[in-house]
């Protein structure tokens, strides 16, 4: 029995968006690192594409991880696969780049951020209702 079936795909969803903010949130602290590095492009990935790519391929299986312990529950579209996401270079005019030829604009950089944090943050407190739920729920409603 996948996870989906027991709880339907609210979980799973909420996870691999959680694992694609994390990966985000890297790219993201990538860019403010090499904000003074000469000729860096910043990076990103377009993180709507992602997700749904991540659902389709969870439809077809493709995934699930292999559990470290048999008796573990396979939860299906968990972080199996982020090291599959890549991220593209910005194509940044060339007149927005630096004299030293950088592409990072740091207040971009700092909105993209916490706009990923909050997004995360919600993330967070949909799976926690969702677990309160069931909980209520396995324990009859008390």
């Amino acid at each position: 029995m996948s996870i989906d079936t027991m709880f339907g795909s609210t979980i799973g969803l909420m996870a691999k968006n959680l694992d694609l903010r994390a990966k985000n949130q890297t790219y993201i602290a990538g860019n403010l690192a090499n904000a003074e590095t000469p000729n860096y492009r910043a990076k990103s990935f377009s993180f709507e594409d992602q997700l749904k790519g991540a659902l389709h391929s969870k439809d077809a299986g493709s995934m699930a991880p292999v559990p470290a312990n048999p008796r573990h529950i396979p939860i299906k579209g968990s972080a199996g696969k982020l090291e599959d996401v890549k991220g593209t270079v910005d194509d940044a005019p060339t007149s927005g780049l630096g004299r030293d030829g950088n592409g990072v604009d740091l207040e971009r950089e700092m909105g993209r951020m916490a706009e990923n944090q909050i997004l995360y943050n919600a993330s967070i407190q949909i799976l926690a209702k969702k677990f309160e739920g069931l909980k209520y729920a396995i324990k009859g409603g008390v």
